[in-house]
C-alpha cells in the first residue's frame, strides 16, 4: 500500500523529469512533432499515459501533406506528393486544426496527473509539458525556409551536451525537422567545427517517420544527412491506423470495437481520455470537415468499412513511440529485433537506414500466409490490454488496478549454443499485484538469422529447446519468454533470449 509520502515521492520524482527507469537504465530521450490529425490526436492522448516510459522532451506543432494553415495572404500552394496534389489542387491552407490541442490534452492530463503518479514513478508534471510545446514549421507543406520557435528548439536539443540518443517522433512532415538541420548546416557548414557537429548530430539524432508525409527528408535531409538515422515505417503501421478492419484478424477485432474501446478505455476514465475521438462519440476537430466519425449516419458505408458507437479510428502514429516502451524485448537498441512499435530491418544500401516494407513480413497464423502487417499486429492484444489498464490508473487507487510484472529468465538473454543440442530455458516473475503469472516460451522465427525450426517443450516455467542439427554457426534463433498475469486487465511482459549458433 502506498502512504501519503510515498505518494509525494513519486510526485517529486514526477517534477524532477527523472530519467532512469532503473538503476543504471537510462529512458529513452524524445521529442515529438506533429501536424495534429484526429489520430495524432489519439495516439497522444495515449501517449501521456505511457509518459513515465520515456523522457519527452519537446511537443512540436508541425504541418504536413495533409494539414497546414497558410500564410494568412491568401497564398496557395500545390502539394509536392502525387496523392494529395490529386485530391486537393491549390490550396491556400487545409484542414488545420490549430494550435492549441496539446495544451487542451495537457489541461486534462493535469487532472489525472496526481491519480498516475501513484501507480508509476517518472509521469512529467503538467507544467513540464507545457514548457515545451512550441510551434513548428506549419504554413504549408513542406515549408522549411523560416526559422520557426520549433525548429529553433530541435536545433538546441540536437547540439547540447547530452550523448543520449534522441528520438524525433513524426507524426506529420519532417519539415520542422528539416528545417533545424538546415539552420545547424548554414551556422557550421563553412567552419573547422563542422565535421565534428556533423557527427555529433548523426550520432545522436533517430528519425522515427510514420510515412513520408511531406518531401523534406526526400529533398532535403536524405541528400545532406546521409549518416542520420532513420526508423520508417510504411507497412506495419496499418493496423492501429484507419483501415484497421482490413489489417487485424476479426477474432481480434473486439479490442478495438465500441464495447472494449468504450467501456474499458473511453467512458468513465476522467477527462483526459474522454477527449479521445471515436466513431459516433459526437466530437468534431476544428478545421477539418472532412471526418465525419463523430455522426455514425455519416460513416455506415465509410471508405474504410461500417462502424460502431465509440469504435477506434486510429492512431496511426503510435508505433513512433510503443518501440520506445520498455516491455522486455530489447527492441529500443536493436529494431530489427522486433516489439511493440514493429519489427524493421537495416537497409543494405543504406546502413543508417531501417524500414519495413516486402522484406520484412511475419508469419501470421490467422491468415496462415507471410504479412506485411503482423509485426505490429501480433502485439495487438497486449498493446490494448495494457492501455486498458492505464486507463484505470487515470480513475482507480493503486490497489484496484492491475500493474504489470516483470519477467526474468535463469540461464540469460544471450547464450552460446551447439547445433544439435537442448537446452533448458527457466522462468520466472514478479508481480507487483500479487497475480499469478503464466508462460508461454515461443519462437520468433522472423527476428532470427537461421532459416531453421526448433522444437519447444514446456512445462510451467521451464522449457526445452531442441536445436537443429543443420543450425549454421553464427546464426542466432530468438525464443520469447511471454508472461502474462491474471489480473483485470491481464498485462503481459517478456523477456528475449537469443541463442548464438557455435
Amino acid at each position: 500500500m502506498k502512504t501519503k509520502y510515498s505518494i509525494l515521492i513519486l510526485l517529486l520524482i514526477g517534477a524532477i523529469g527523472l530519467t532512469s527507469t532503473a538503476i543504471g537504465q537510462t529512458k529513452p530521450r524524445t521529442i515529438v512533432t506533429t501536424d495534429g490529425e484526429i489520430d495524432d490526436v489519439d495516439s497522444f492522448i495515449r501517449m501521456l499515459l505511457y509518459a513515465n516510459e520515456f523522457k519527452l522532451e519537446g511537443l512540436v506543432y508541425s504541418s504536413s501533406m495533409w494539414h497546414y494553415k497558410g500564410d494568412g495572404k491568401g497564398t496557395k500552394r500545390v502539394s509536392e506528393m502525387e496523392m494529395t496534389k490529386k485530391l486537393y489542387g491549390e490550396k491556400t491552407d487545409l484542414r488545420w486544426p490549430g494550435v492549441t490541442w496539446m495544451q487542451d490534452l495537457v489541461a486534462a492530463y493535469e487532472k489525472i496527473f496526481p491519480n498516475l503518479s501513484t501507480h508509476a514513478q517518472g509521469f512529467p508534471t503538467p507544467n513540464y509539458l507545457r514548457s515545451f510545446i512550441k510551434v513548428g514549421n506549419i504554413d504549408f507543406e513542406g515549408e522549411m525556409k523560416k526559422v520557426t520557435e520549433g525548429s529553433e528548439f530541435i536545433k538546441e536539443k540536437l547540439l547540447d551536451n547530452t550523448v543520449e540518443p534522441l528520438y524525433l517522433q513524426v507524426w506529420g512532415g519532417t519539415n520542422t525537422i528539416a528545417r533545424a538541420l538546415k539552420s545547424i548546416e548554414e551556422q557550421y557548414k563553412n567552419t573547422p567545427e563542422w565535421s565534428k557537429i556533423y557527427k555529433k548530430v548523426c550520432d545522436k539524432a533517430i528519425i522515427y517517420a510514420i510515412l513520408d508525409q511531406d518531401a523534406t527528408y526526400r529533398n532535403y535531409v536524405a541528400v545532406n544527412w546521409k549518416d542520420l538515422k532513420v526508423f520508417y515505417n510504411a507497412s506495419q503501421f496499418w493496423c492501429l491506423a484507419y483501415p484497421w478492419k482490413r489489417a487485424v484478424p476479426p477474432s481480434q477485432h473486439y479490442l478495438l470495437e465500441g464495447k472494449f474501446m468504450g467501456e474499458e478505455i473511453i467512458t468513465n476514465h476522467g477527462p483526459l481520455l474522454k477527449m479521445y475521438y471515436s466513431y459516433g462519440d459526437g466530437q468534431k476537430q476544428a478545421g477539418d470537415d472532412e471526418h465525419v466519425h463523430g455522426d455514425l449516419s455519416k460513416v455506415k458505408t465509410g471508405q474504410w468499412g461500417a462502424f460502431g458507437k465509440y469504435d477506434f479510428i486510429s492512431e496511426g502514429d503510435s508505433p513512433s513511440y510503443l518501440h520506445l516502451i520498455d516491455v522486455g524485448l530489447g527492441n529500443i537498441q536493436h529494431p530489427e529485433y522486433g516489439g511493440w512499435g514493429g519489427r524493421l530491418k537495416q537497409s543494405i544500401e543504406n546502413p543508417n537506414r531501417w524500414e519495413d516494407g516486402k522484406e520484412v513480413a511475419d508469419y501470421n497464423p490467422y491468415t496462415q500466409k507471410m504479412d506485411l502487417t503482423y509485426p505490429q499486429t501480433r502485439w495487438i492484444e497486449a498493446i490494448q490490454m495494457d492501455f486498458a489498464a492505464r486507463a484505470d490508473w487515470c480513475i482507480k487507487p493503486y490497489k484496484e488496478a492491475n500493474h504489470a510484472p516483470k519477467i526474468s529468465v535463469k540461464e540469460g538473454n544471450s547464450l552460446k549454443v551447439k547445433a544439435g543440442n537442448k537446452i533448458t530455458l527457466t522462468a520466472s516473475a514478479t508481480d507487483p499485484d500479487g497475480n499469478k503469472v503464466n508462460f508461454i516460451f515461443w519462437h520468433y522465427a522472423e527476428a532470427g538469422t537461421s532459416p531453421e525450426k526448433v522444437t519447444l517443450t514446456q512445462e510451467g516455467t521451464k522449457a526445452q529447446v531442441q536445436l537443429p542439427a543443420s543450425a549454421k554457426s553464427g546464426d542466432t534463433i530468438h525464443i520469447i519468454v511471454e508472461g502474462k498475469d491474471e489480473g483485470s486487465p491481464a498485462l503481459t511482459r517478456y523477456q528475449r533470449v537469443i541463442l548464438n549458433i557455435e
